[in-house]
């Protein structure tokens, strides 16, 4: 750490003190003449009891210096001693201590109190803080106050594997955040700690996907969010289908990929259609079956959607025709790897348990924001599926971002107005296990005006370079960062870089003189100013950690560091849920079940022909 540097000098206070110095010694001057003379009355009348004026003892010498010049000596030869160490003291303070330049090198400094107020994360005395959780931070009297994010800004946290953000960041938030949430949860620990007081004190309805349960689990169809027989169902296929994809987050660097993601287009629009004139609802399981229905072969599907009448007034639908003659075009071999592609893409939706969960919707993406009530989804991923889930998890989370930026932000007296009902928090730990998500990527910069707040947790920088690449956009759309002491140098680096640099005082001391002599001859001293990082590398990956007990139960918090843009870097602690007793509460409420906002509440997409909306 970097210590205080040393105060620069105060030339006024000098000058006054200078002044006070000669004022005294000419007063004792004074003083000393008079009573050598025995205060006798031609000395005139004191100033004050038996004190005269300062100056006075020359105008005396000017009298009697003639008679009595062994008193004057003394008291000339006093004050040139006096004035010559005073004289000498004075150029030796003042060249030692060259004028300093403040912050030559920078002005790196970890935030006070004042400053940590002025960023919104700590309120103000007499108020009450809101917002998500990002840390705490210890006063002059070591009391842990509490640093919350209320603001519409994004929030990126960096944070280790075990290194308690769980216990300090999220878990904090679900338990005080009242407004609608959706939180991957991958191992169901969140459920269990948070749903029964979002449900019961914050008044949400709470749900939880788990595409691999058996029970207790809500259904959601992404299909159902496909505007069917409207302009934008083209546009809207081709959406989901890019992420289907493309499971990886590497995009469609491939001739089968892209080629599939044509045909598939075309396949799910006929599946839609063809469920729809049957009076249900198609699903992915759907689009697997039809593409490896054993029943028929798969040139009579191509046949079908050539021959389809699911245009306007019964006319063949264009999009869906011209997928199946791409395929009947090509010759026998590419047009079997192409469905063999395509169908690699399924294969996750003819596990039966997946299959049952994603071919119905117990909700729409629309709720989230706009049911009566607030709402809490908990995506539960167990550790075993976490890779085969993956496509769906990032088909759901680009189907939230795409649906919610809909409608059209309005505008109020020149004010823009938030479309939804509800604001919502999008809780993503692990982010950057997901992949890379493009539309996310670039919604991070707009997504806010829509009252979605992103928090989002990585291991380390390089697990997000890794998925992004150094180029990412991600940490510079995130007005609050968080940082964990880290596990690799990369991020170190990083974050010492961050908290930027600082401009020290070094004191160099040279001594001269013979060996074995008893005085130095010479001894000199030399000031720097040189630049330090406030933190470096090694200090960063040396922050306190939490403290475990034999369970490898967190049971003391350990340092983090907090960057707001704009401010200066805070260095606080972990703030841990279970040694708040309120917060210790409100986790041992009974988890309930998992709620299902019926299909009656759910109202249909409706198009009007003649608006095209």
């Amino acid at each position: 750490m970097i210590g205080a540097e040393r105060p620069k000098p105060d030339r006024k206070a000098l000058a006054i003190a200078v002044l006070i110095g000669l004022i005294v010694l000419n007063g004792v001057a004074t003083q000393y003449v008079a009573s050598r003379f025995a205060h006798h009355p031609a000395l005139g009348a004191p100033l004050i009891g038996p004190l005269y004026p300062p100056w006075e003892w020359l105008i005396w010498q000017q009298k009697f210096g003639g008679q009595t010049h062994s008193v004057f000596r003394t008291v000339s030869a006093g004050m040139a001693l006096a004035l010559s160490c005073g004289l000498f003291g004075l150029l030796a303070a003042s060249g030692r201590n060259a004028e300093r330049h403040e912050g030559i090198h920078g002005t790196a400094h970890w935030a006070s109190q004042a400053e940590i107020e002025a960023t919104g994360l700590l309120p103000k005395k007499g108020r009450r803080g809101e917002g998500v959780y990002v840390g705490g931070w210890r006063d002059e009297r070591k009391r842990l106050r509490y640093l919350r994010h209320n603001g519409p800004e994004h929030v990126a946290a960096i944070a280790p594997t075990r290194s308690g953000k769980g216990v300090g960041l999220v878990v904090p938030t679900l338990l005080s955040w009242p407004h609608s949430v959706v939180v991957n949860d991958q191992k169901a620990e969140l459920w269990n700690l948070t749903a029964a007081w979002r449900k019961k004190e914050a008044g949400n309805a709470v749900m939880k996907f788990d595409p691999g349960a058996s029970s207790g689990s809500v259904s959601f169809n992404p299909l159902e969010e496909i505007r069917l027989g409207s302009l934008h169902e083209v546009g809207d296929v081709q959406n989901l289908v890019t992420i289907l994809v493309d499971p990886e987050g590497k995009g469609l660097v491939d001739h089968w990929a892209k080629t599939s993601h044509a045909f598939l287009t075309g396949a799910v629009l006929h599946v839609l259609y063809k469920k729809r004139a049957e009076g249900k609802v198609g699903s992915l399981p759907d689009v697997a079956g039809a593409l490896s229905d054993p029943d028929q072969r798969i040139e009579s599907l191509y046949f079908e959607m050539i021959a389809n009448s699911w245009g306007e007034g019964e006319k063949t639908h264009s999009t869906i025709a011209s997928a199946a003659r791409d395929m009947l075009n090509r010759p026998d071999d590419e047009r079997g790897s192409v469905l063999s592609t395509a169908m690699s893409f399924l294969s996750l939706y003819r596990d039966p348990l997946v299959a049952r969960n994603v071919a119905r919707s117990d909700f729409k993406v629309g709720d989230l924001m706009n049911h009566d009530r607030p709402v809490t989804l908990y995506l539960v991923v167990r550790a075993e599926d976490k890779d085969r889930m993956r496509p769906l998890m990032r088909l759901i989370i680009n189907q939230l971002v795409r649906v919610l930026l809909r409608p059209e932000i309005t505008f109020v007296d020149g004010r823009p107005q938030a479309p939804h009902k509800h604001r919502l928090l999008l809780m993503l730990d692990e982010f950057p296990s997901y992949g890379k998500l493009e539309v996310f990527q670039e919604a991070l910069a707009y997504i806010a005006g829509y009252g979605i707040k992103a928090y989002l947790i990585m291991q380390d920088m390089s697990q997000l370079w890794g998925a992004y690449g150094k180029d990412e956009s991600i940490t510079s759309n995130c007005h609050v960062r968080i940082a964990y002491a880290p596990n690799r140098v990369e991020t170190a680096e990083w974050l010492s870089r961050m908290v930027g640099t600082a401009t020290i005082v070094k004191e160099d001391i040279t001594t001269s003189g013979r060996r074995f002599g008893a005085v130095l001859t010479q001894v000199s001293k030399t000031y720097h100013q040189v630049s330090r990082p406030l933190l470096t590398a090694d200090e960063i990956m040396r922050l306190k950690s939490p403290l475990k007990d034999s369970g490898d139960l967190i049971i003391e918090p350990g340092d983090m560091l907090i960057f707001v843009a704009g401010h200066a870097p805070i260095f606080g602690t972990q703030s841990l849920y279970f040694r708040d007793p309120v917060f210790s509460e409100r986790a041992k409420l009974p988890v309930p079940a998992t709620d299902s906002l019926h299909r009656s509440q759910i109202l249909a997409f409706q198009w009007d022909p003649k608006t095209g909306e």
